[in-house]
């Protein structure tokens, strides 16, 4: 008996058509896999909404924040797979607002975990002395928070960090609601990657690309 291995035409289609979602279906779950593991553990974006850190970073300033630093956190805790530094003097960080842990605020980081810390006359001093180096420190002659030339002394607890804004008469940080313990840290920021101002998003150019000090 003779046989012959025929194919449906319109079979070999459907099974092509078939391949070519499965195809387009995995690249994507893999892309949003992918996304959320980056977003989660390595690097995140942020927009700055308001001036407590100029002149550092403007409002309008689209940034990147290194999570992997300070160690990837399992997402939806407060639990560090690891660490491989923890937060230095003079570095500008991005964490969870310590009273109501709802907003991600971003500062920078003055004093260490055992330190006292006092600020006396808008002068920032660490252990008695007063801190050298605080050429980020911007004094503007309007003052939005009130009542902040002076403050302390206290003593930074284990494991928290004193943080401040760069435009200090106009930054609500940790003079307003205290230290910020490790575990609401997510990173440290790094690179301004887009800048716009004001209402008409008029692009600032020079800005993009500059590393964040």
């Amino acid at each position: 008996m003779n046989t012959t291995n025929q194919t449906d035409p319109k079979n070999h289609v459907q099974g092509k058509r078939k391949s070519t979602l499965r195809e387009y279906t995995e690249a994507i779950l893999i892309a949003l896999v992918l996304a959320f593991i980056i977003r989660s553990f390595i690097v995140q974006a942020f927009k700055i909404p308001s001036g407590s850190m100029i002149p550092t970073l403007l409002v309008g300033d689209h940034i990147l924040v290194n999570k992997f630093i300070f160690g990837p956190q399992i997402p939806f805790t407060k639990i560090r797979l690891f660490s491989f530094q923890k937060p230095e003097r003079g570095e500008v960080v991005v964490f969870l607002e310590p009273t109501e842990r709802k907003k991600d605020f971003i500062k920078r980081v003055i004093g260490l975990p055992g330190e006292t810390i006092q600020v006396i006359n808008r002068k920032v001093h660490i252990n008695g002395k007063p801190l050298k180096d605080e050429e980020y420190a911007y004094h503007a002659s309007s003052r939005l928070v009130r009542g902040l030339d002076n403050h302390g002394p206290i003593k930074i607890p284990e494991d928290c960090y004193f943080m401040m804004g760069d435009n200090r008469e106009n930054s609500s940080d940790s003079r307003v609601w205290g230290p910020v313990p490790f575990e609401l840290m997510k990173g440290k920021a790094f690179m301004i990657y887009w800048s716009w101002n004001g209402p008409d998003r008029n692009v600032r150019w020079s800005r993009i690309g500059d590393l964040i000090h």
